[in-house]
C-alpha cells in the first residue's frame, strides 16, 4: 500500500448530472465513477464508498443534508475512504449490478440512496445498505460510526473479505444471468395462464392495485391483464375479470393523491394502499407506462374517464417536462423549501380565497374538503364524493358541475405555479424519452390530439440529432453535452417508439434508423453463444460482470421489448434475422419465464407473438382515403395487430414493402398473420369485412 495522495476537494463540478451537481458543493471529497477515482482507489489503498441516487429521490436528499454536508462526517469519509457519486438515472448499469449485490449481501431489498464499499482493486462490494441516518435509530447504526467500523474492518480483515467476496461474485453471476439449457421444453401457453392466476391473487378488490402498502402501479401486469382480455374476445371467451382488475385500478389510481389532480400525470407510488398519499416525486418513465395504459383503456372501454385523465396527463408532459429543444426531462423532485410534497398541498382557506362560490361548491365536497386534513395538517387532492353525486346534491347537471370543477382547477393551478417549484431534473435520457415518445404519438393518434404527435415527433428528432452519434447511440444529455454509451434499454425502447411512429405518421426515415438500431443491438448486445442481450455493449466498460436480466423492474425488461420489437420488426420487413434472434432470447430464459411467469412479463408478450404472430397489415393510398383505411385498421384495441399507412408515392422502401405496391386507384391493404400473407385488399367495406 502506497501513502496516501492528496485528492482535491470534490470533484463533481463539471459533471452534467443535477443529482451530481447537486452534491458538488458538499465537503466531502466526491468524484464521479471514472479511472481517475479508481486509480486514486488503487493507489492509496482506500476501499471505494459508492453512493447511488438520483435526483427527484426524497431520502436521497435526506442522507446528504444529514451526513454529506456534515464537516466531521465528510472528514471521515475522505479519511478513510475514496468517495464515488453515482446517478443511477446516468449509470444504471453501476446501480443493476451494485443494487443486487445489496440484496444478496444483506437480504434486504435494495433502493436510493445505495450505500455500497468496494474493494480498492477490483470494486466487489463488501458490504453495503441503503439510507444511513447521522445518529443511531430505526434499527440503523450511525453514520459516522458505521464508517469508522467499515474502515477498521478493511484494515484489519482482509483475507476473510476476499474469500466473501468469492461467494458475492459467484450469487451475482446467478442473478444477473440466465444461462440457457440444453433440454428445453417447448414454447406453450401455461406462462400466460400461470401469471393471470398469479396477478389476480394479489388483486385489491376494495382498492385496485396489487399487494399493500407501499402501493406501486405495476404498468406491466395492467398491460398483461389488457393483453390477455384482447386474446380472450378473439378466442371467443371473454376474460371480464381480466379487464375489471385493470380498469379498475386505472379508475382508482386516478381518483387517488397519487395522480395529481389538479396539474395531471402521476406521482411515483402511494405510500398508503389506498392511493391517497404518494411519494411526490414525478418521474417520467412511470408517466410514459401510465399514459399509454389510460389511452389503451379509453380504445377499449370508450370511457371519457380514461380519456380525460391521459389527456391531462399528456398536457402535464407539454407543459412542464418538454424541453424547448424537444427532449423530455427526467422527472420533478418530491421535495420544494425543504419539505416533501410542500408544492402540491392546501389549506382550506387558500382554496377558498382563490375559487368563486360556484366553484368552491363544486369543488370541497369533491376533493373532501369537509373532511379532515390527510397530509401534516394540509389537503392533499383525491376524489371522495364522485362529480355525479356532487351534481345530484347541487341539482345541477354534471357537464356544469365538470365546467365549475375546470375552472376551478385551473384557477389553483395559476396559484400553484407562483409558488417555489420542486426541483426538476432536467437532464435528457434516451431510454426514458423512447418510452414518452411511444405513448405520446399513441395518444395524439388516438384522441385525435395533433399537438400530442408533434410533441413526440419533436423529441424523436432531438435524440436523432443529438443522440446518435457515428452509427452509435448516447444515453443522456444536458446543457448541451451527449455523453455515455447507450444501454440495452436505450436501443430496444427506441426501436419501439420508431415502430408506433411509423405506424401512426410513416417517415421513411424513421424506418432506415430503426433497422440501424436493430443491427446494433444485434451486433453490440446480443449474446451469441446463449441468445438474449446484455445490458451493456461489447465494447462498455468493463464492470466487475456484465449482466443479462430478464424481469421487468420499475422499466420493462430490456431483453423482453428487444424481443417483441426485433419479432416485429422481423415480420415488416420479412428478414429471419430479426425473428430468429427474438426466439433465442426466449429460449435463453425459458425455464426462468416457466418458474416465475408474472415476473417475466414483456417476455410473455415474446411468447404470446411467438405462439400466434402478429398481424402486420401494410396500407397503400393517398391523402384523405389512406387516413380513412388507417383510422379503419387502428380504430379499437388488437395489441397483436401493427398497421402501417405507407403513402403511395414513398421512395426507396426495403424489398418487401417495395413489392407492396399502390393499387391504380384508391387505396390496397396488405394483410399478413406472421409469414402467411392474404390476397390484398382493395376496398373500405371489404377490410372492415376482414378486420371482423
Amino acid at each position: 500500500m502506497t501513502a496516501a495522495v492528496k485528492v482535491p476537494r470534490n470533484a463533481l463540478k463539471d459533471e452534467t448530472s443535477p443529482y451530481l451537481l447537486q452534491h458538488a458543493g458538499n465537503p466531502v471529497s466526491w468524484y464521479p465513477w471514472g479511472e481517475e477515482a479508481l486509480k486514486l482507489a488503487r493507489e492509496t489503498g482506500k476501499p471505494i464508498l459508492l453512493s447511488v441516487g438520483y435526483s427527484a429521490c426524497h431520502w436521497c436528499h435526506v442522507m446528504a443534508h444529514e451526513s454529506f454536508e456534515d464537516e466531521e462526517t465528510a472528514a471521515i469519509m475522505n479519511e478513510h475512504f475514496v468517495n464515488i457519486k453515482v446517478d443511477r438515472e446516468e449509470r444504471p448499469d453501476l446501480d443493476k449490478i451494485y443494487q443486487t449485490a445489496q440484496y444478496l449481501l444483506t437480504r434486504r431489498s435494495g433502493g436510493w440512496p445505495l450505500t455500497m464499499f468496494l474493494t480498492h482493486d477490483d470494486h466487489v462490494p463488501f458490504f453495503g445498505g441503503t439510507y444511513f441516518p447521522r445518529e443511531s435509530r430505526w434499527g440503523m447504526p450511525a453514520f459516522k460510526d458505521l464508517l469508522l467500523h467499515i474502515a477498521a474492518v478493511y484494515r484489519e480483515k482482509q483475507p476473510e473479505l476476499r474469500k466473501q467476496n468469492e461467494a458475492v461474485l459467484e450469487a451475482l453471476r446467478g442473478e444477473l444471468s440466465a444461462p440457457a439449457d440444453e433440454d428445453l421444453p417447448p414454447p406453450s401457453s401455461a406462462p400466460l395462464l400461470e401469471a393471470r392466476r398469479d396477478i389476480e391473487s394479489g388483486f385489491d378488490a376494495i382498492d385496485g392495485g396489487f399487494g399493500a402498502a407501499p402501493k406501486f402501479p405495476h404498468p406491466p401486469m395492467l398491460e398483461r391483464l389488457l393483453r390477455h382480455h384482447a386474446a380472450s374476445v378473439a378466442a371467443g371467451q371473454p376474460d371480464a375479470p381480466a379487464l375489471h382488475m385493470a380498469t379498475f385500478t386505472l379508475r382508482k389510481m386516478a381518483e387517488g393523491g397519487m395522480y395529481d389532480q389538479i396539474g395531471g400525470g402521476f406521482a411515483r407510488y402511494s405510500v398508503d394502499a389506498h392511493w391517497m398519499i404518494p411519494h411526490f416525486e414525478k418521474m417520467l418513465y412511470d408517466n410514459a407506462q401510465l399514459l399509454g395504459l389510460y389511452v389503451q383503456a379509453w380504445q377499449i372501454t370508450g370511457d371519457p374517464f380514461f380519456r380525460r385523465i391521459a389527456m391531462e396527463t399528456a398536457d402535464w408532459v407539454m407543459r412542464d417536462m418538454q424541453s424547448p429543444e424537444g427532449g423530455y426531462y427526467s422527472s420533478l423532485d418530491a421535495d420544494s423549501e425543504g419539505h416533501e410534497g410542500k408544492f402540491y398541498v392546501w389549506t382550506r382557506d387558500e382554496v377558498r380565497a382563490l375559487l368563486t362560490d360556484a366553484e368552491y361548491a363544486v369543488l370541497a365536497p369533491h376533493y373532501g374538503l369537509s373532511h379532515a386534513p390527510n397530509f401534516e395538517g394540509h389537503w392533499h387532492f383525491h376524489v371522495i364524493k364522485p362529480l355525479e353525486d356532487v351534481a345530484a346534491a347541487a341539482k345541477m347537471e354534471v357537464a356544469q358541475a365538470r365546467e365549475l370543477l375546470d375552472s376551478a382547477r385551473a384557477r389553483l393551478l395559476a396559484a400553484r405555479n407562483k409558488r417555489v417549484w420542486p426541483g426538476r431534473d432536467e437532464k435528457i435520457l434516451t431510454s426514458w424519452n423512447a418510452l414518452m415518445i411511444k405513448t405520446m404519438a399513441l395518444a395524439g393518434f388516438h384522441l385525435d390530439r395533433p399537438d400530442y404527435l408533434e410533441s413526440s415527433q419533436r423529441a424523436l428528432d432531438f435524440l436523432r440529432s443529438r443522440m446518435w452519434r457515428d452509427n452509435r447511440l448516447l444515453a443522456t444529455y444536458k446543457d448541451s453535452r451527449a455523453h455515455l454509451n447507450a444501454y440495452l434499454d436505450d436501443y430496444a425502447f427506441l426501436i419501439d417508439a420508431l415502430l408506433m411512429m411509423l405506424s401512426v405518421h410513416w417517415r421513411n426515415e424513421d424506418l432506415i434508423w430503426a433497422a440501424a438500431l436493430a443491427n446494433v443491438l444485434l451486433e453490440q448486445f446480443e449474446d451469441k453463444e446463449k441468445g438474449g442481450f446484455y445490458f451493456t455493449a461489447h465494447d462498455h466498460e468493463q464492470l466487475i460482470l456484465r449482466s443479462k436480466t430478464y424481469a421487468d423492474e420499475a422499466l420493462p425488461a430490456g431483453n423482453g421489448v428487444a424481443a417483441v420489437v426485433l419479432g416485429r420488426l422481423g415480420h415488416l420487413l420479412g428478414d429471419n434475422h430479426y425473428l430468429e434472434a427474438a426466439e433465442r432470447t426466449l429460449k435463453s430464459c425459458w425455464l426462468t419465464v416457466l418458474q416465475y411467469p408474472s415476473s417475466h412479463l414483456t417476455l410473455l408478450t415474446v411468447l404470446e407473438e411467438l405462439l400466434k404472430p402478429p398481424q402486420t397489415m401494410v396500407l397503400r393510398g393517398t391523402g384523405d382515403e389512406l387516413t380513412d383505411w388507417q383510422r379503419t385498421a387502428m380504430r379499437g384495441y388488437f395489441p397483436r395487430r401493427q398497421v402501417f399507412a405507407i403513402p403511395a408515392d414513398a421512395q426507396n422502401l426495403p424489398s418487401l414493402l417495395a413489392a407492396r405496391e399502390p393499387a391504380k386507384s384508391g387505396a390496397v391493404a396488405y394483410v399478413c398473420e406472421g409469414t402467411h400473407c392474404e390476397i390484398p385488399v382493395l376496398s373500405l367495406p371489404k377490410l372492415k369485412e376482414r378486420l371482423g
